[in-house]
């Protein structure tokens, strides 16, 4: 249930909602308590009345009973898209900054990776990176993913990670970065400062190793997990939560609002009509179909 966005007066309207990889782990009875709980069918709420625009956990349906209206954010920016509530100005974006900026600590020259890159939070994190002073690189499952990230998000380079040797682009040794065999490209010759992790497994594996002293990852995302019915184990790196930082949302919220009205950052979404799109659109995420933000319209009234 990712933080949607509704209009609401006793009963809320949901417009629109987001269609998140995380989900999917929600779905999965665990035997362990998890920093947010399963999904529970059936699970009811109570009434409560709101009078403006708000973003905040909702479900999957066309109207919405909220049990704790507290938590609910009120829209600052009406005059922005509504739908960058669900993304750049919501939960992805706030992730993004607070998991780079708090957690990474980043640097003016770090050199940055980012996987799943052109993502929701992905395509944040390296437009923060250049903002900050960084070299960033990023990996995405797809040329045209790629070429997105090169020409519309700013990244100094990026590459398929499905057509790429991630050994040899992450920790191998060094090559020309003019080599012929795109496979065998090398990205850090002098190492990684910082890695944004969204999807964990081979490509945190051939990470590791390429870790410069004194380095930081942030493990924001493990997409590439999520789908199996025991996740590889291991170390526990510090982790990007939105919760633990929302005592800085309102100023996340006034900075990022500024850099998108002055064109320092933009954002792509991917939207699909109407809830019956849903199921299909939470799917394409394990399959790299979307381009951005995964949106679904839920109402155009």
């Amino acid at each position: 249930m990712e933080r949607g966005l509704y209009f609401s007066s006793a009963l809320g309207h949901q417009i629109l909602r987001a269609g998140p990889a995380y989900m999917r782990n929600r779905m999965t009875r665990h035997d362990v308590p998890s920093y947010i709980p399963d999904f529970v069918p059936g699970e009811g709420t109570q009434i409560s009345k709101l009078e403006t625009f708000v973003w905040g956990m909702t479900g999957w349906e066309e109207y919405t009973l909220i049990n704790n209206p507290e938590s609910l954010i009120k829209i600052n920016h009406p005059e922005l898209p509504l739908s960058y509530y669900t993304g750049v100005l919501g939960m992805p974006g706030f992730i993004a900054y607070a998991g780079f900026l708090e957690v990474s600590k980043p640097k003016k020259g770090d050199y940055v990776f980012v996987s799943a890159a052109s993502g929701a939070v992905g395509q944040m994190v390296g437009q923060l990176a250049k903002i900050t002073g960084c070299y960033v690189i990023g990996s995405a499952g797809s040329d045209e993913k790629v070429n997105l990230l090169k020409t519309k998000f700013g990244f100094d380079d990026a590459f398929n990670y499905k057509e790429a040797d991630l050994d040899v682009a992450l920790r191998g040794p060094t090559l020309s970065h003019a080599a012929p065999d795109g496979r065998h490209i090398r990205y850090f010759p002098e190492g990684i400062d910082i890695y944004f992790d969204n999807v964990g497994g081979a490509t945190l594996d051939a990470v590791l190793p390429n870790m410069r002293l004194g380095g930081r990852i942030a493990a924001c995302g493990m997409i590439s997990q999520y789908n199996l019915d025991c996740p590889d184990g291991g170390c526990v790196w510090r982790g990007s939560m939105c919760v633990d930082y929302f005592g800085m949302y309102r100023r996340f919220e006034e900075e990022m609002a500024g850099y998108l009205r002055e064109g320092k950052v933009v954002y792509v979404e991917d939207i699909v009509e109407g809830l019956d799109a849903a199921p299909a659109a939470l799917i394409g995420l394990f399959t790299g179909r979307n381009v951005g933000k995964q949106l679904v319209v839920v109402s155009r009234e």
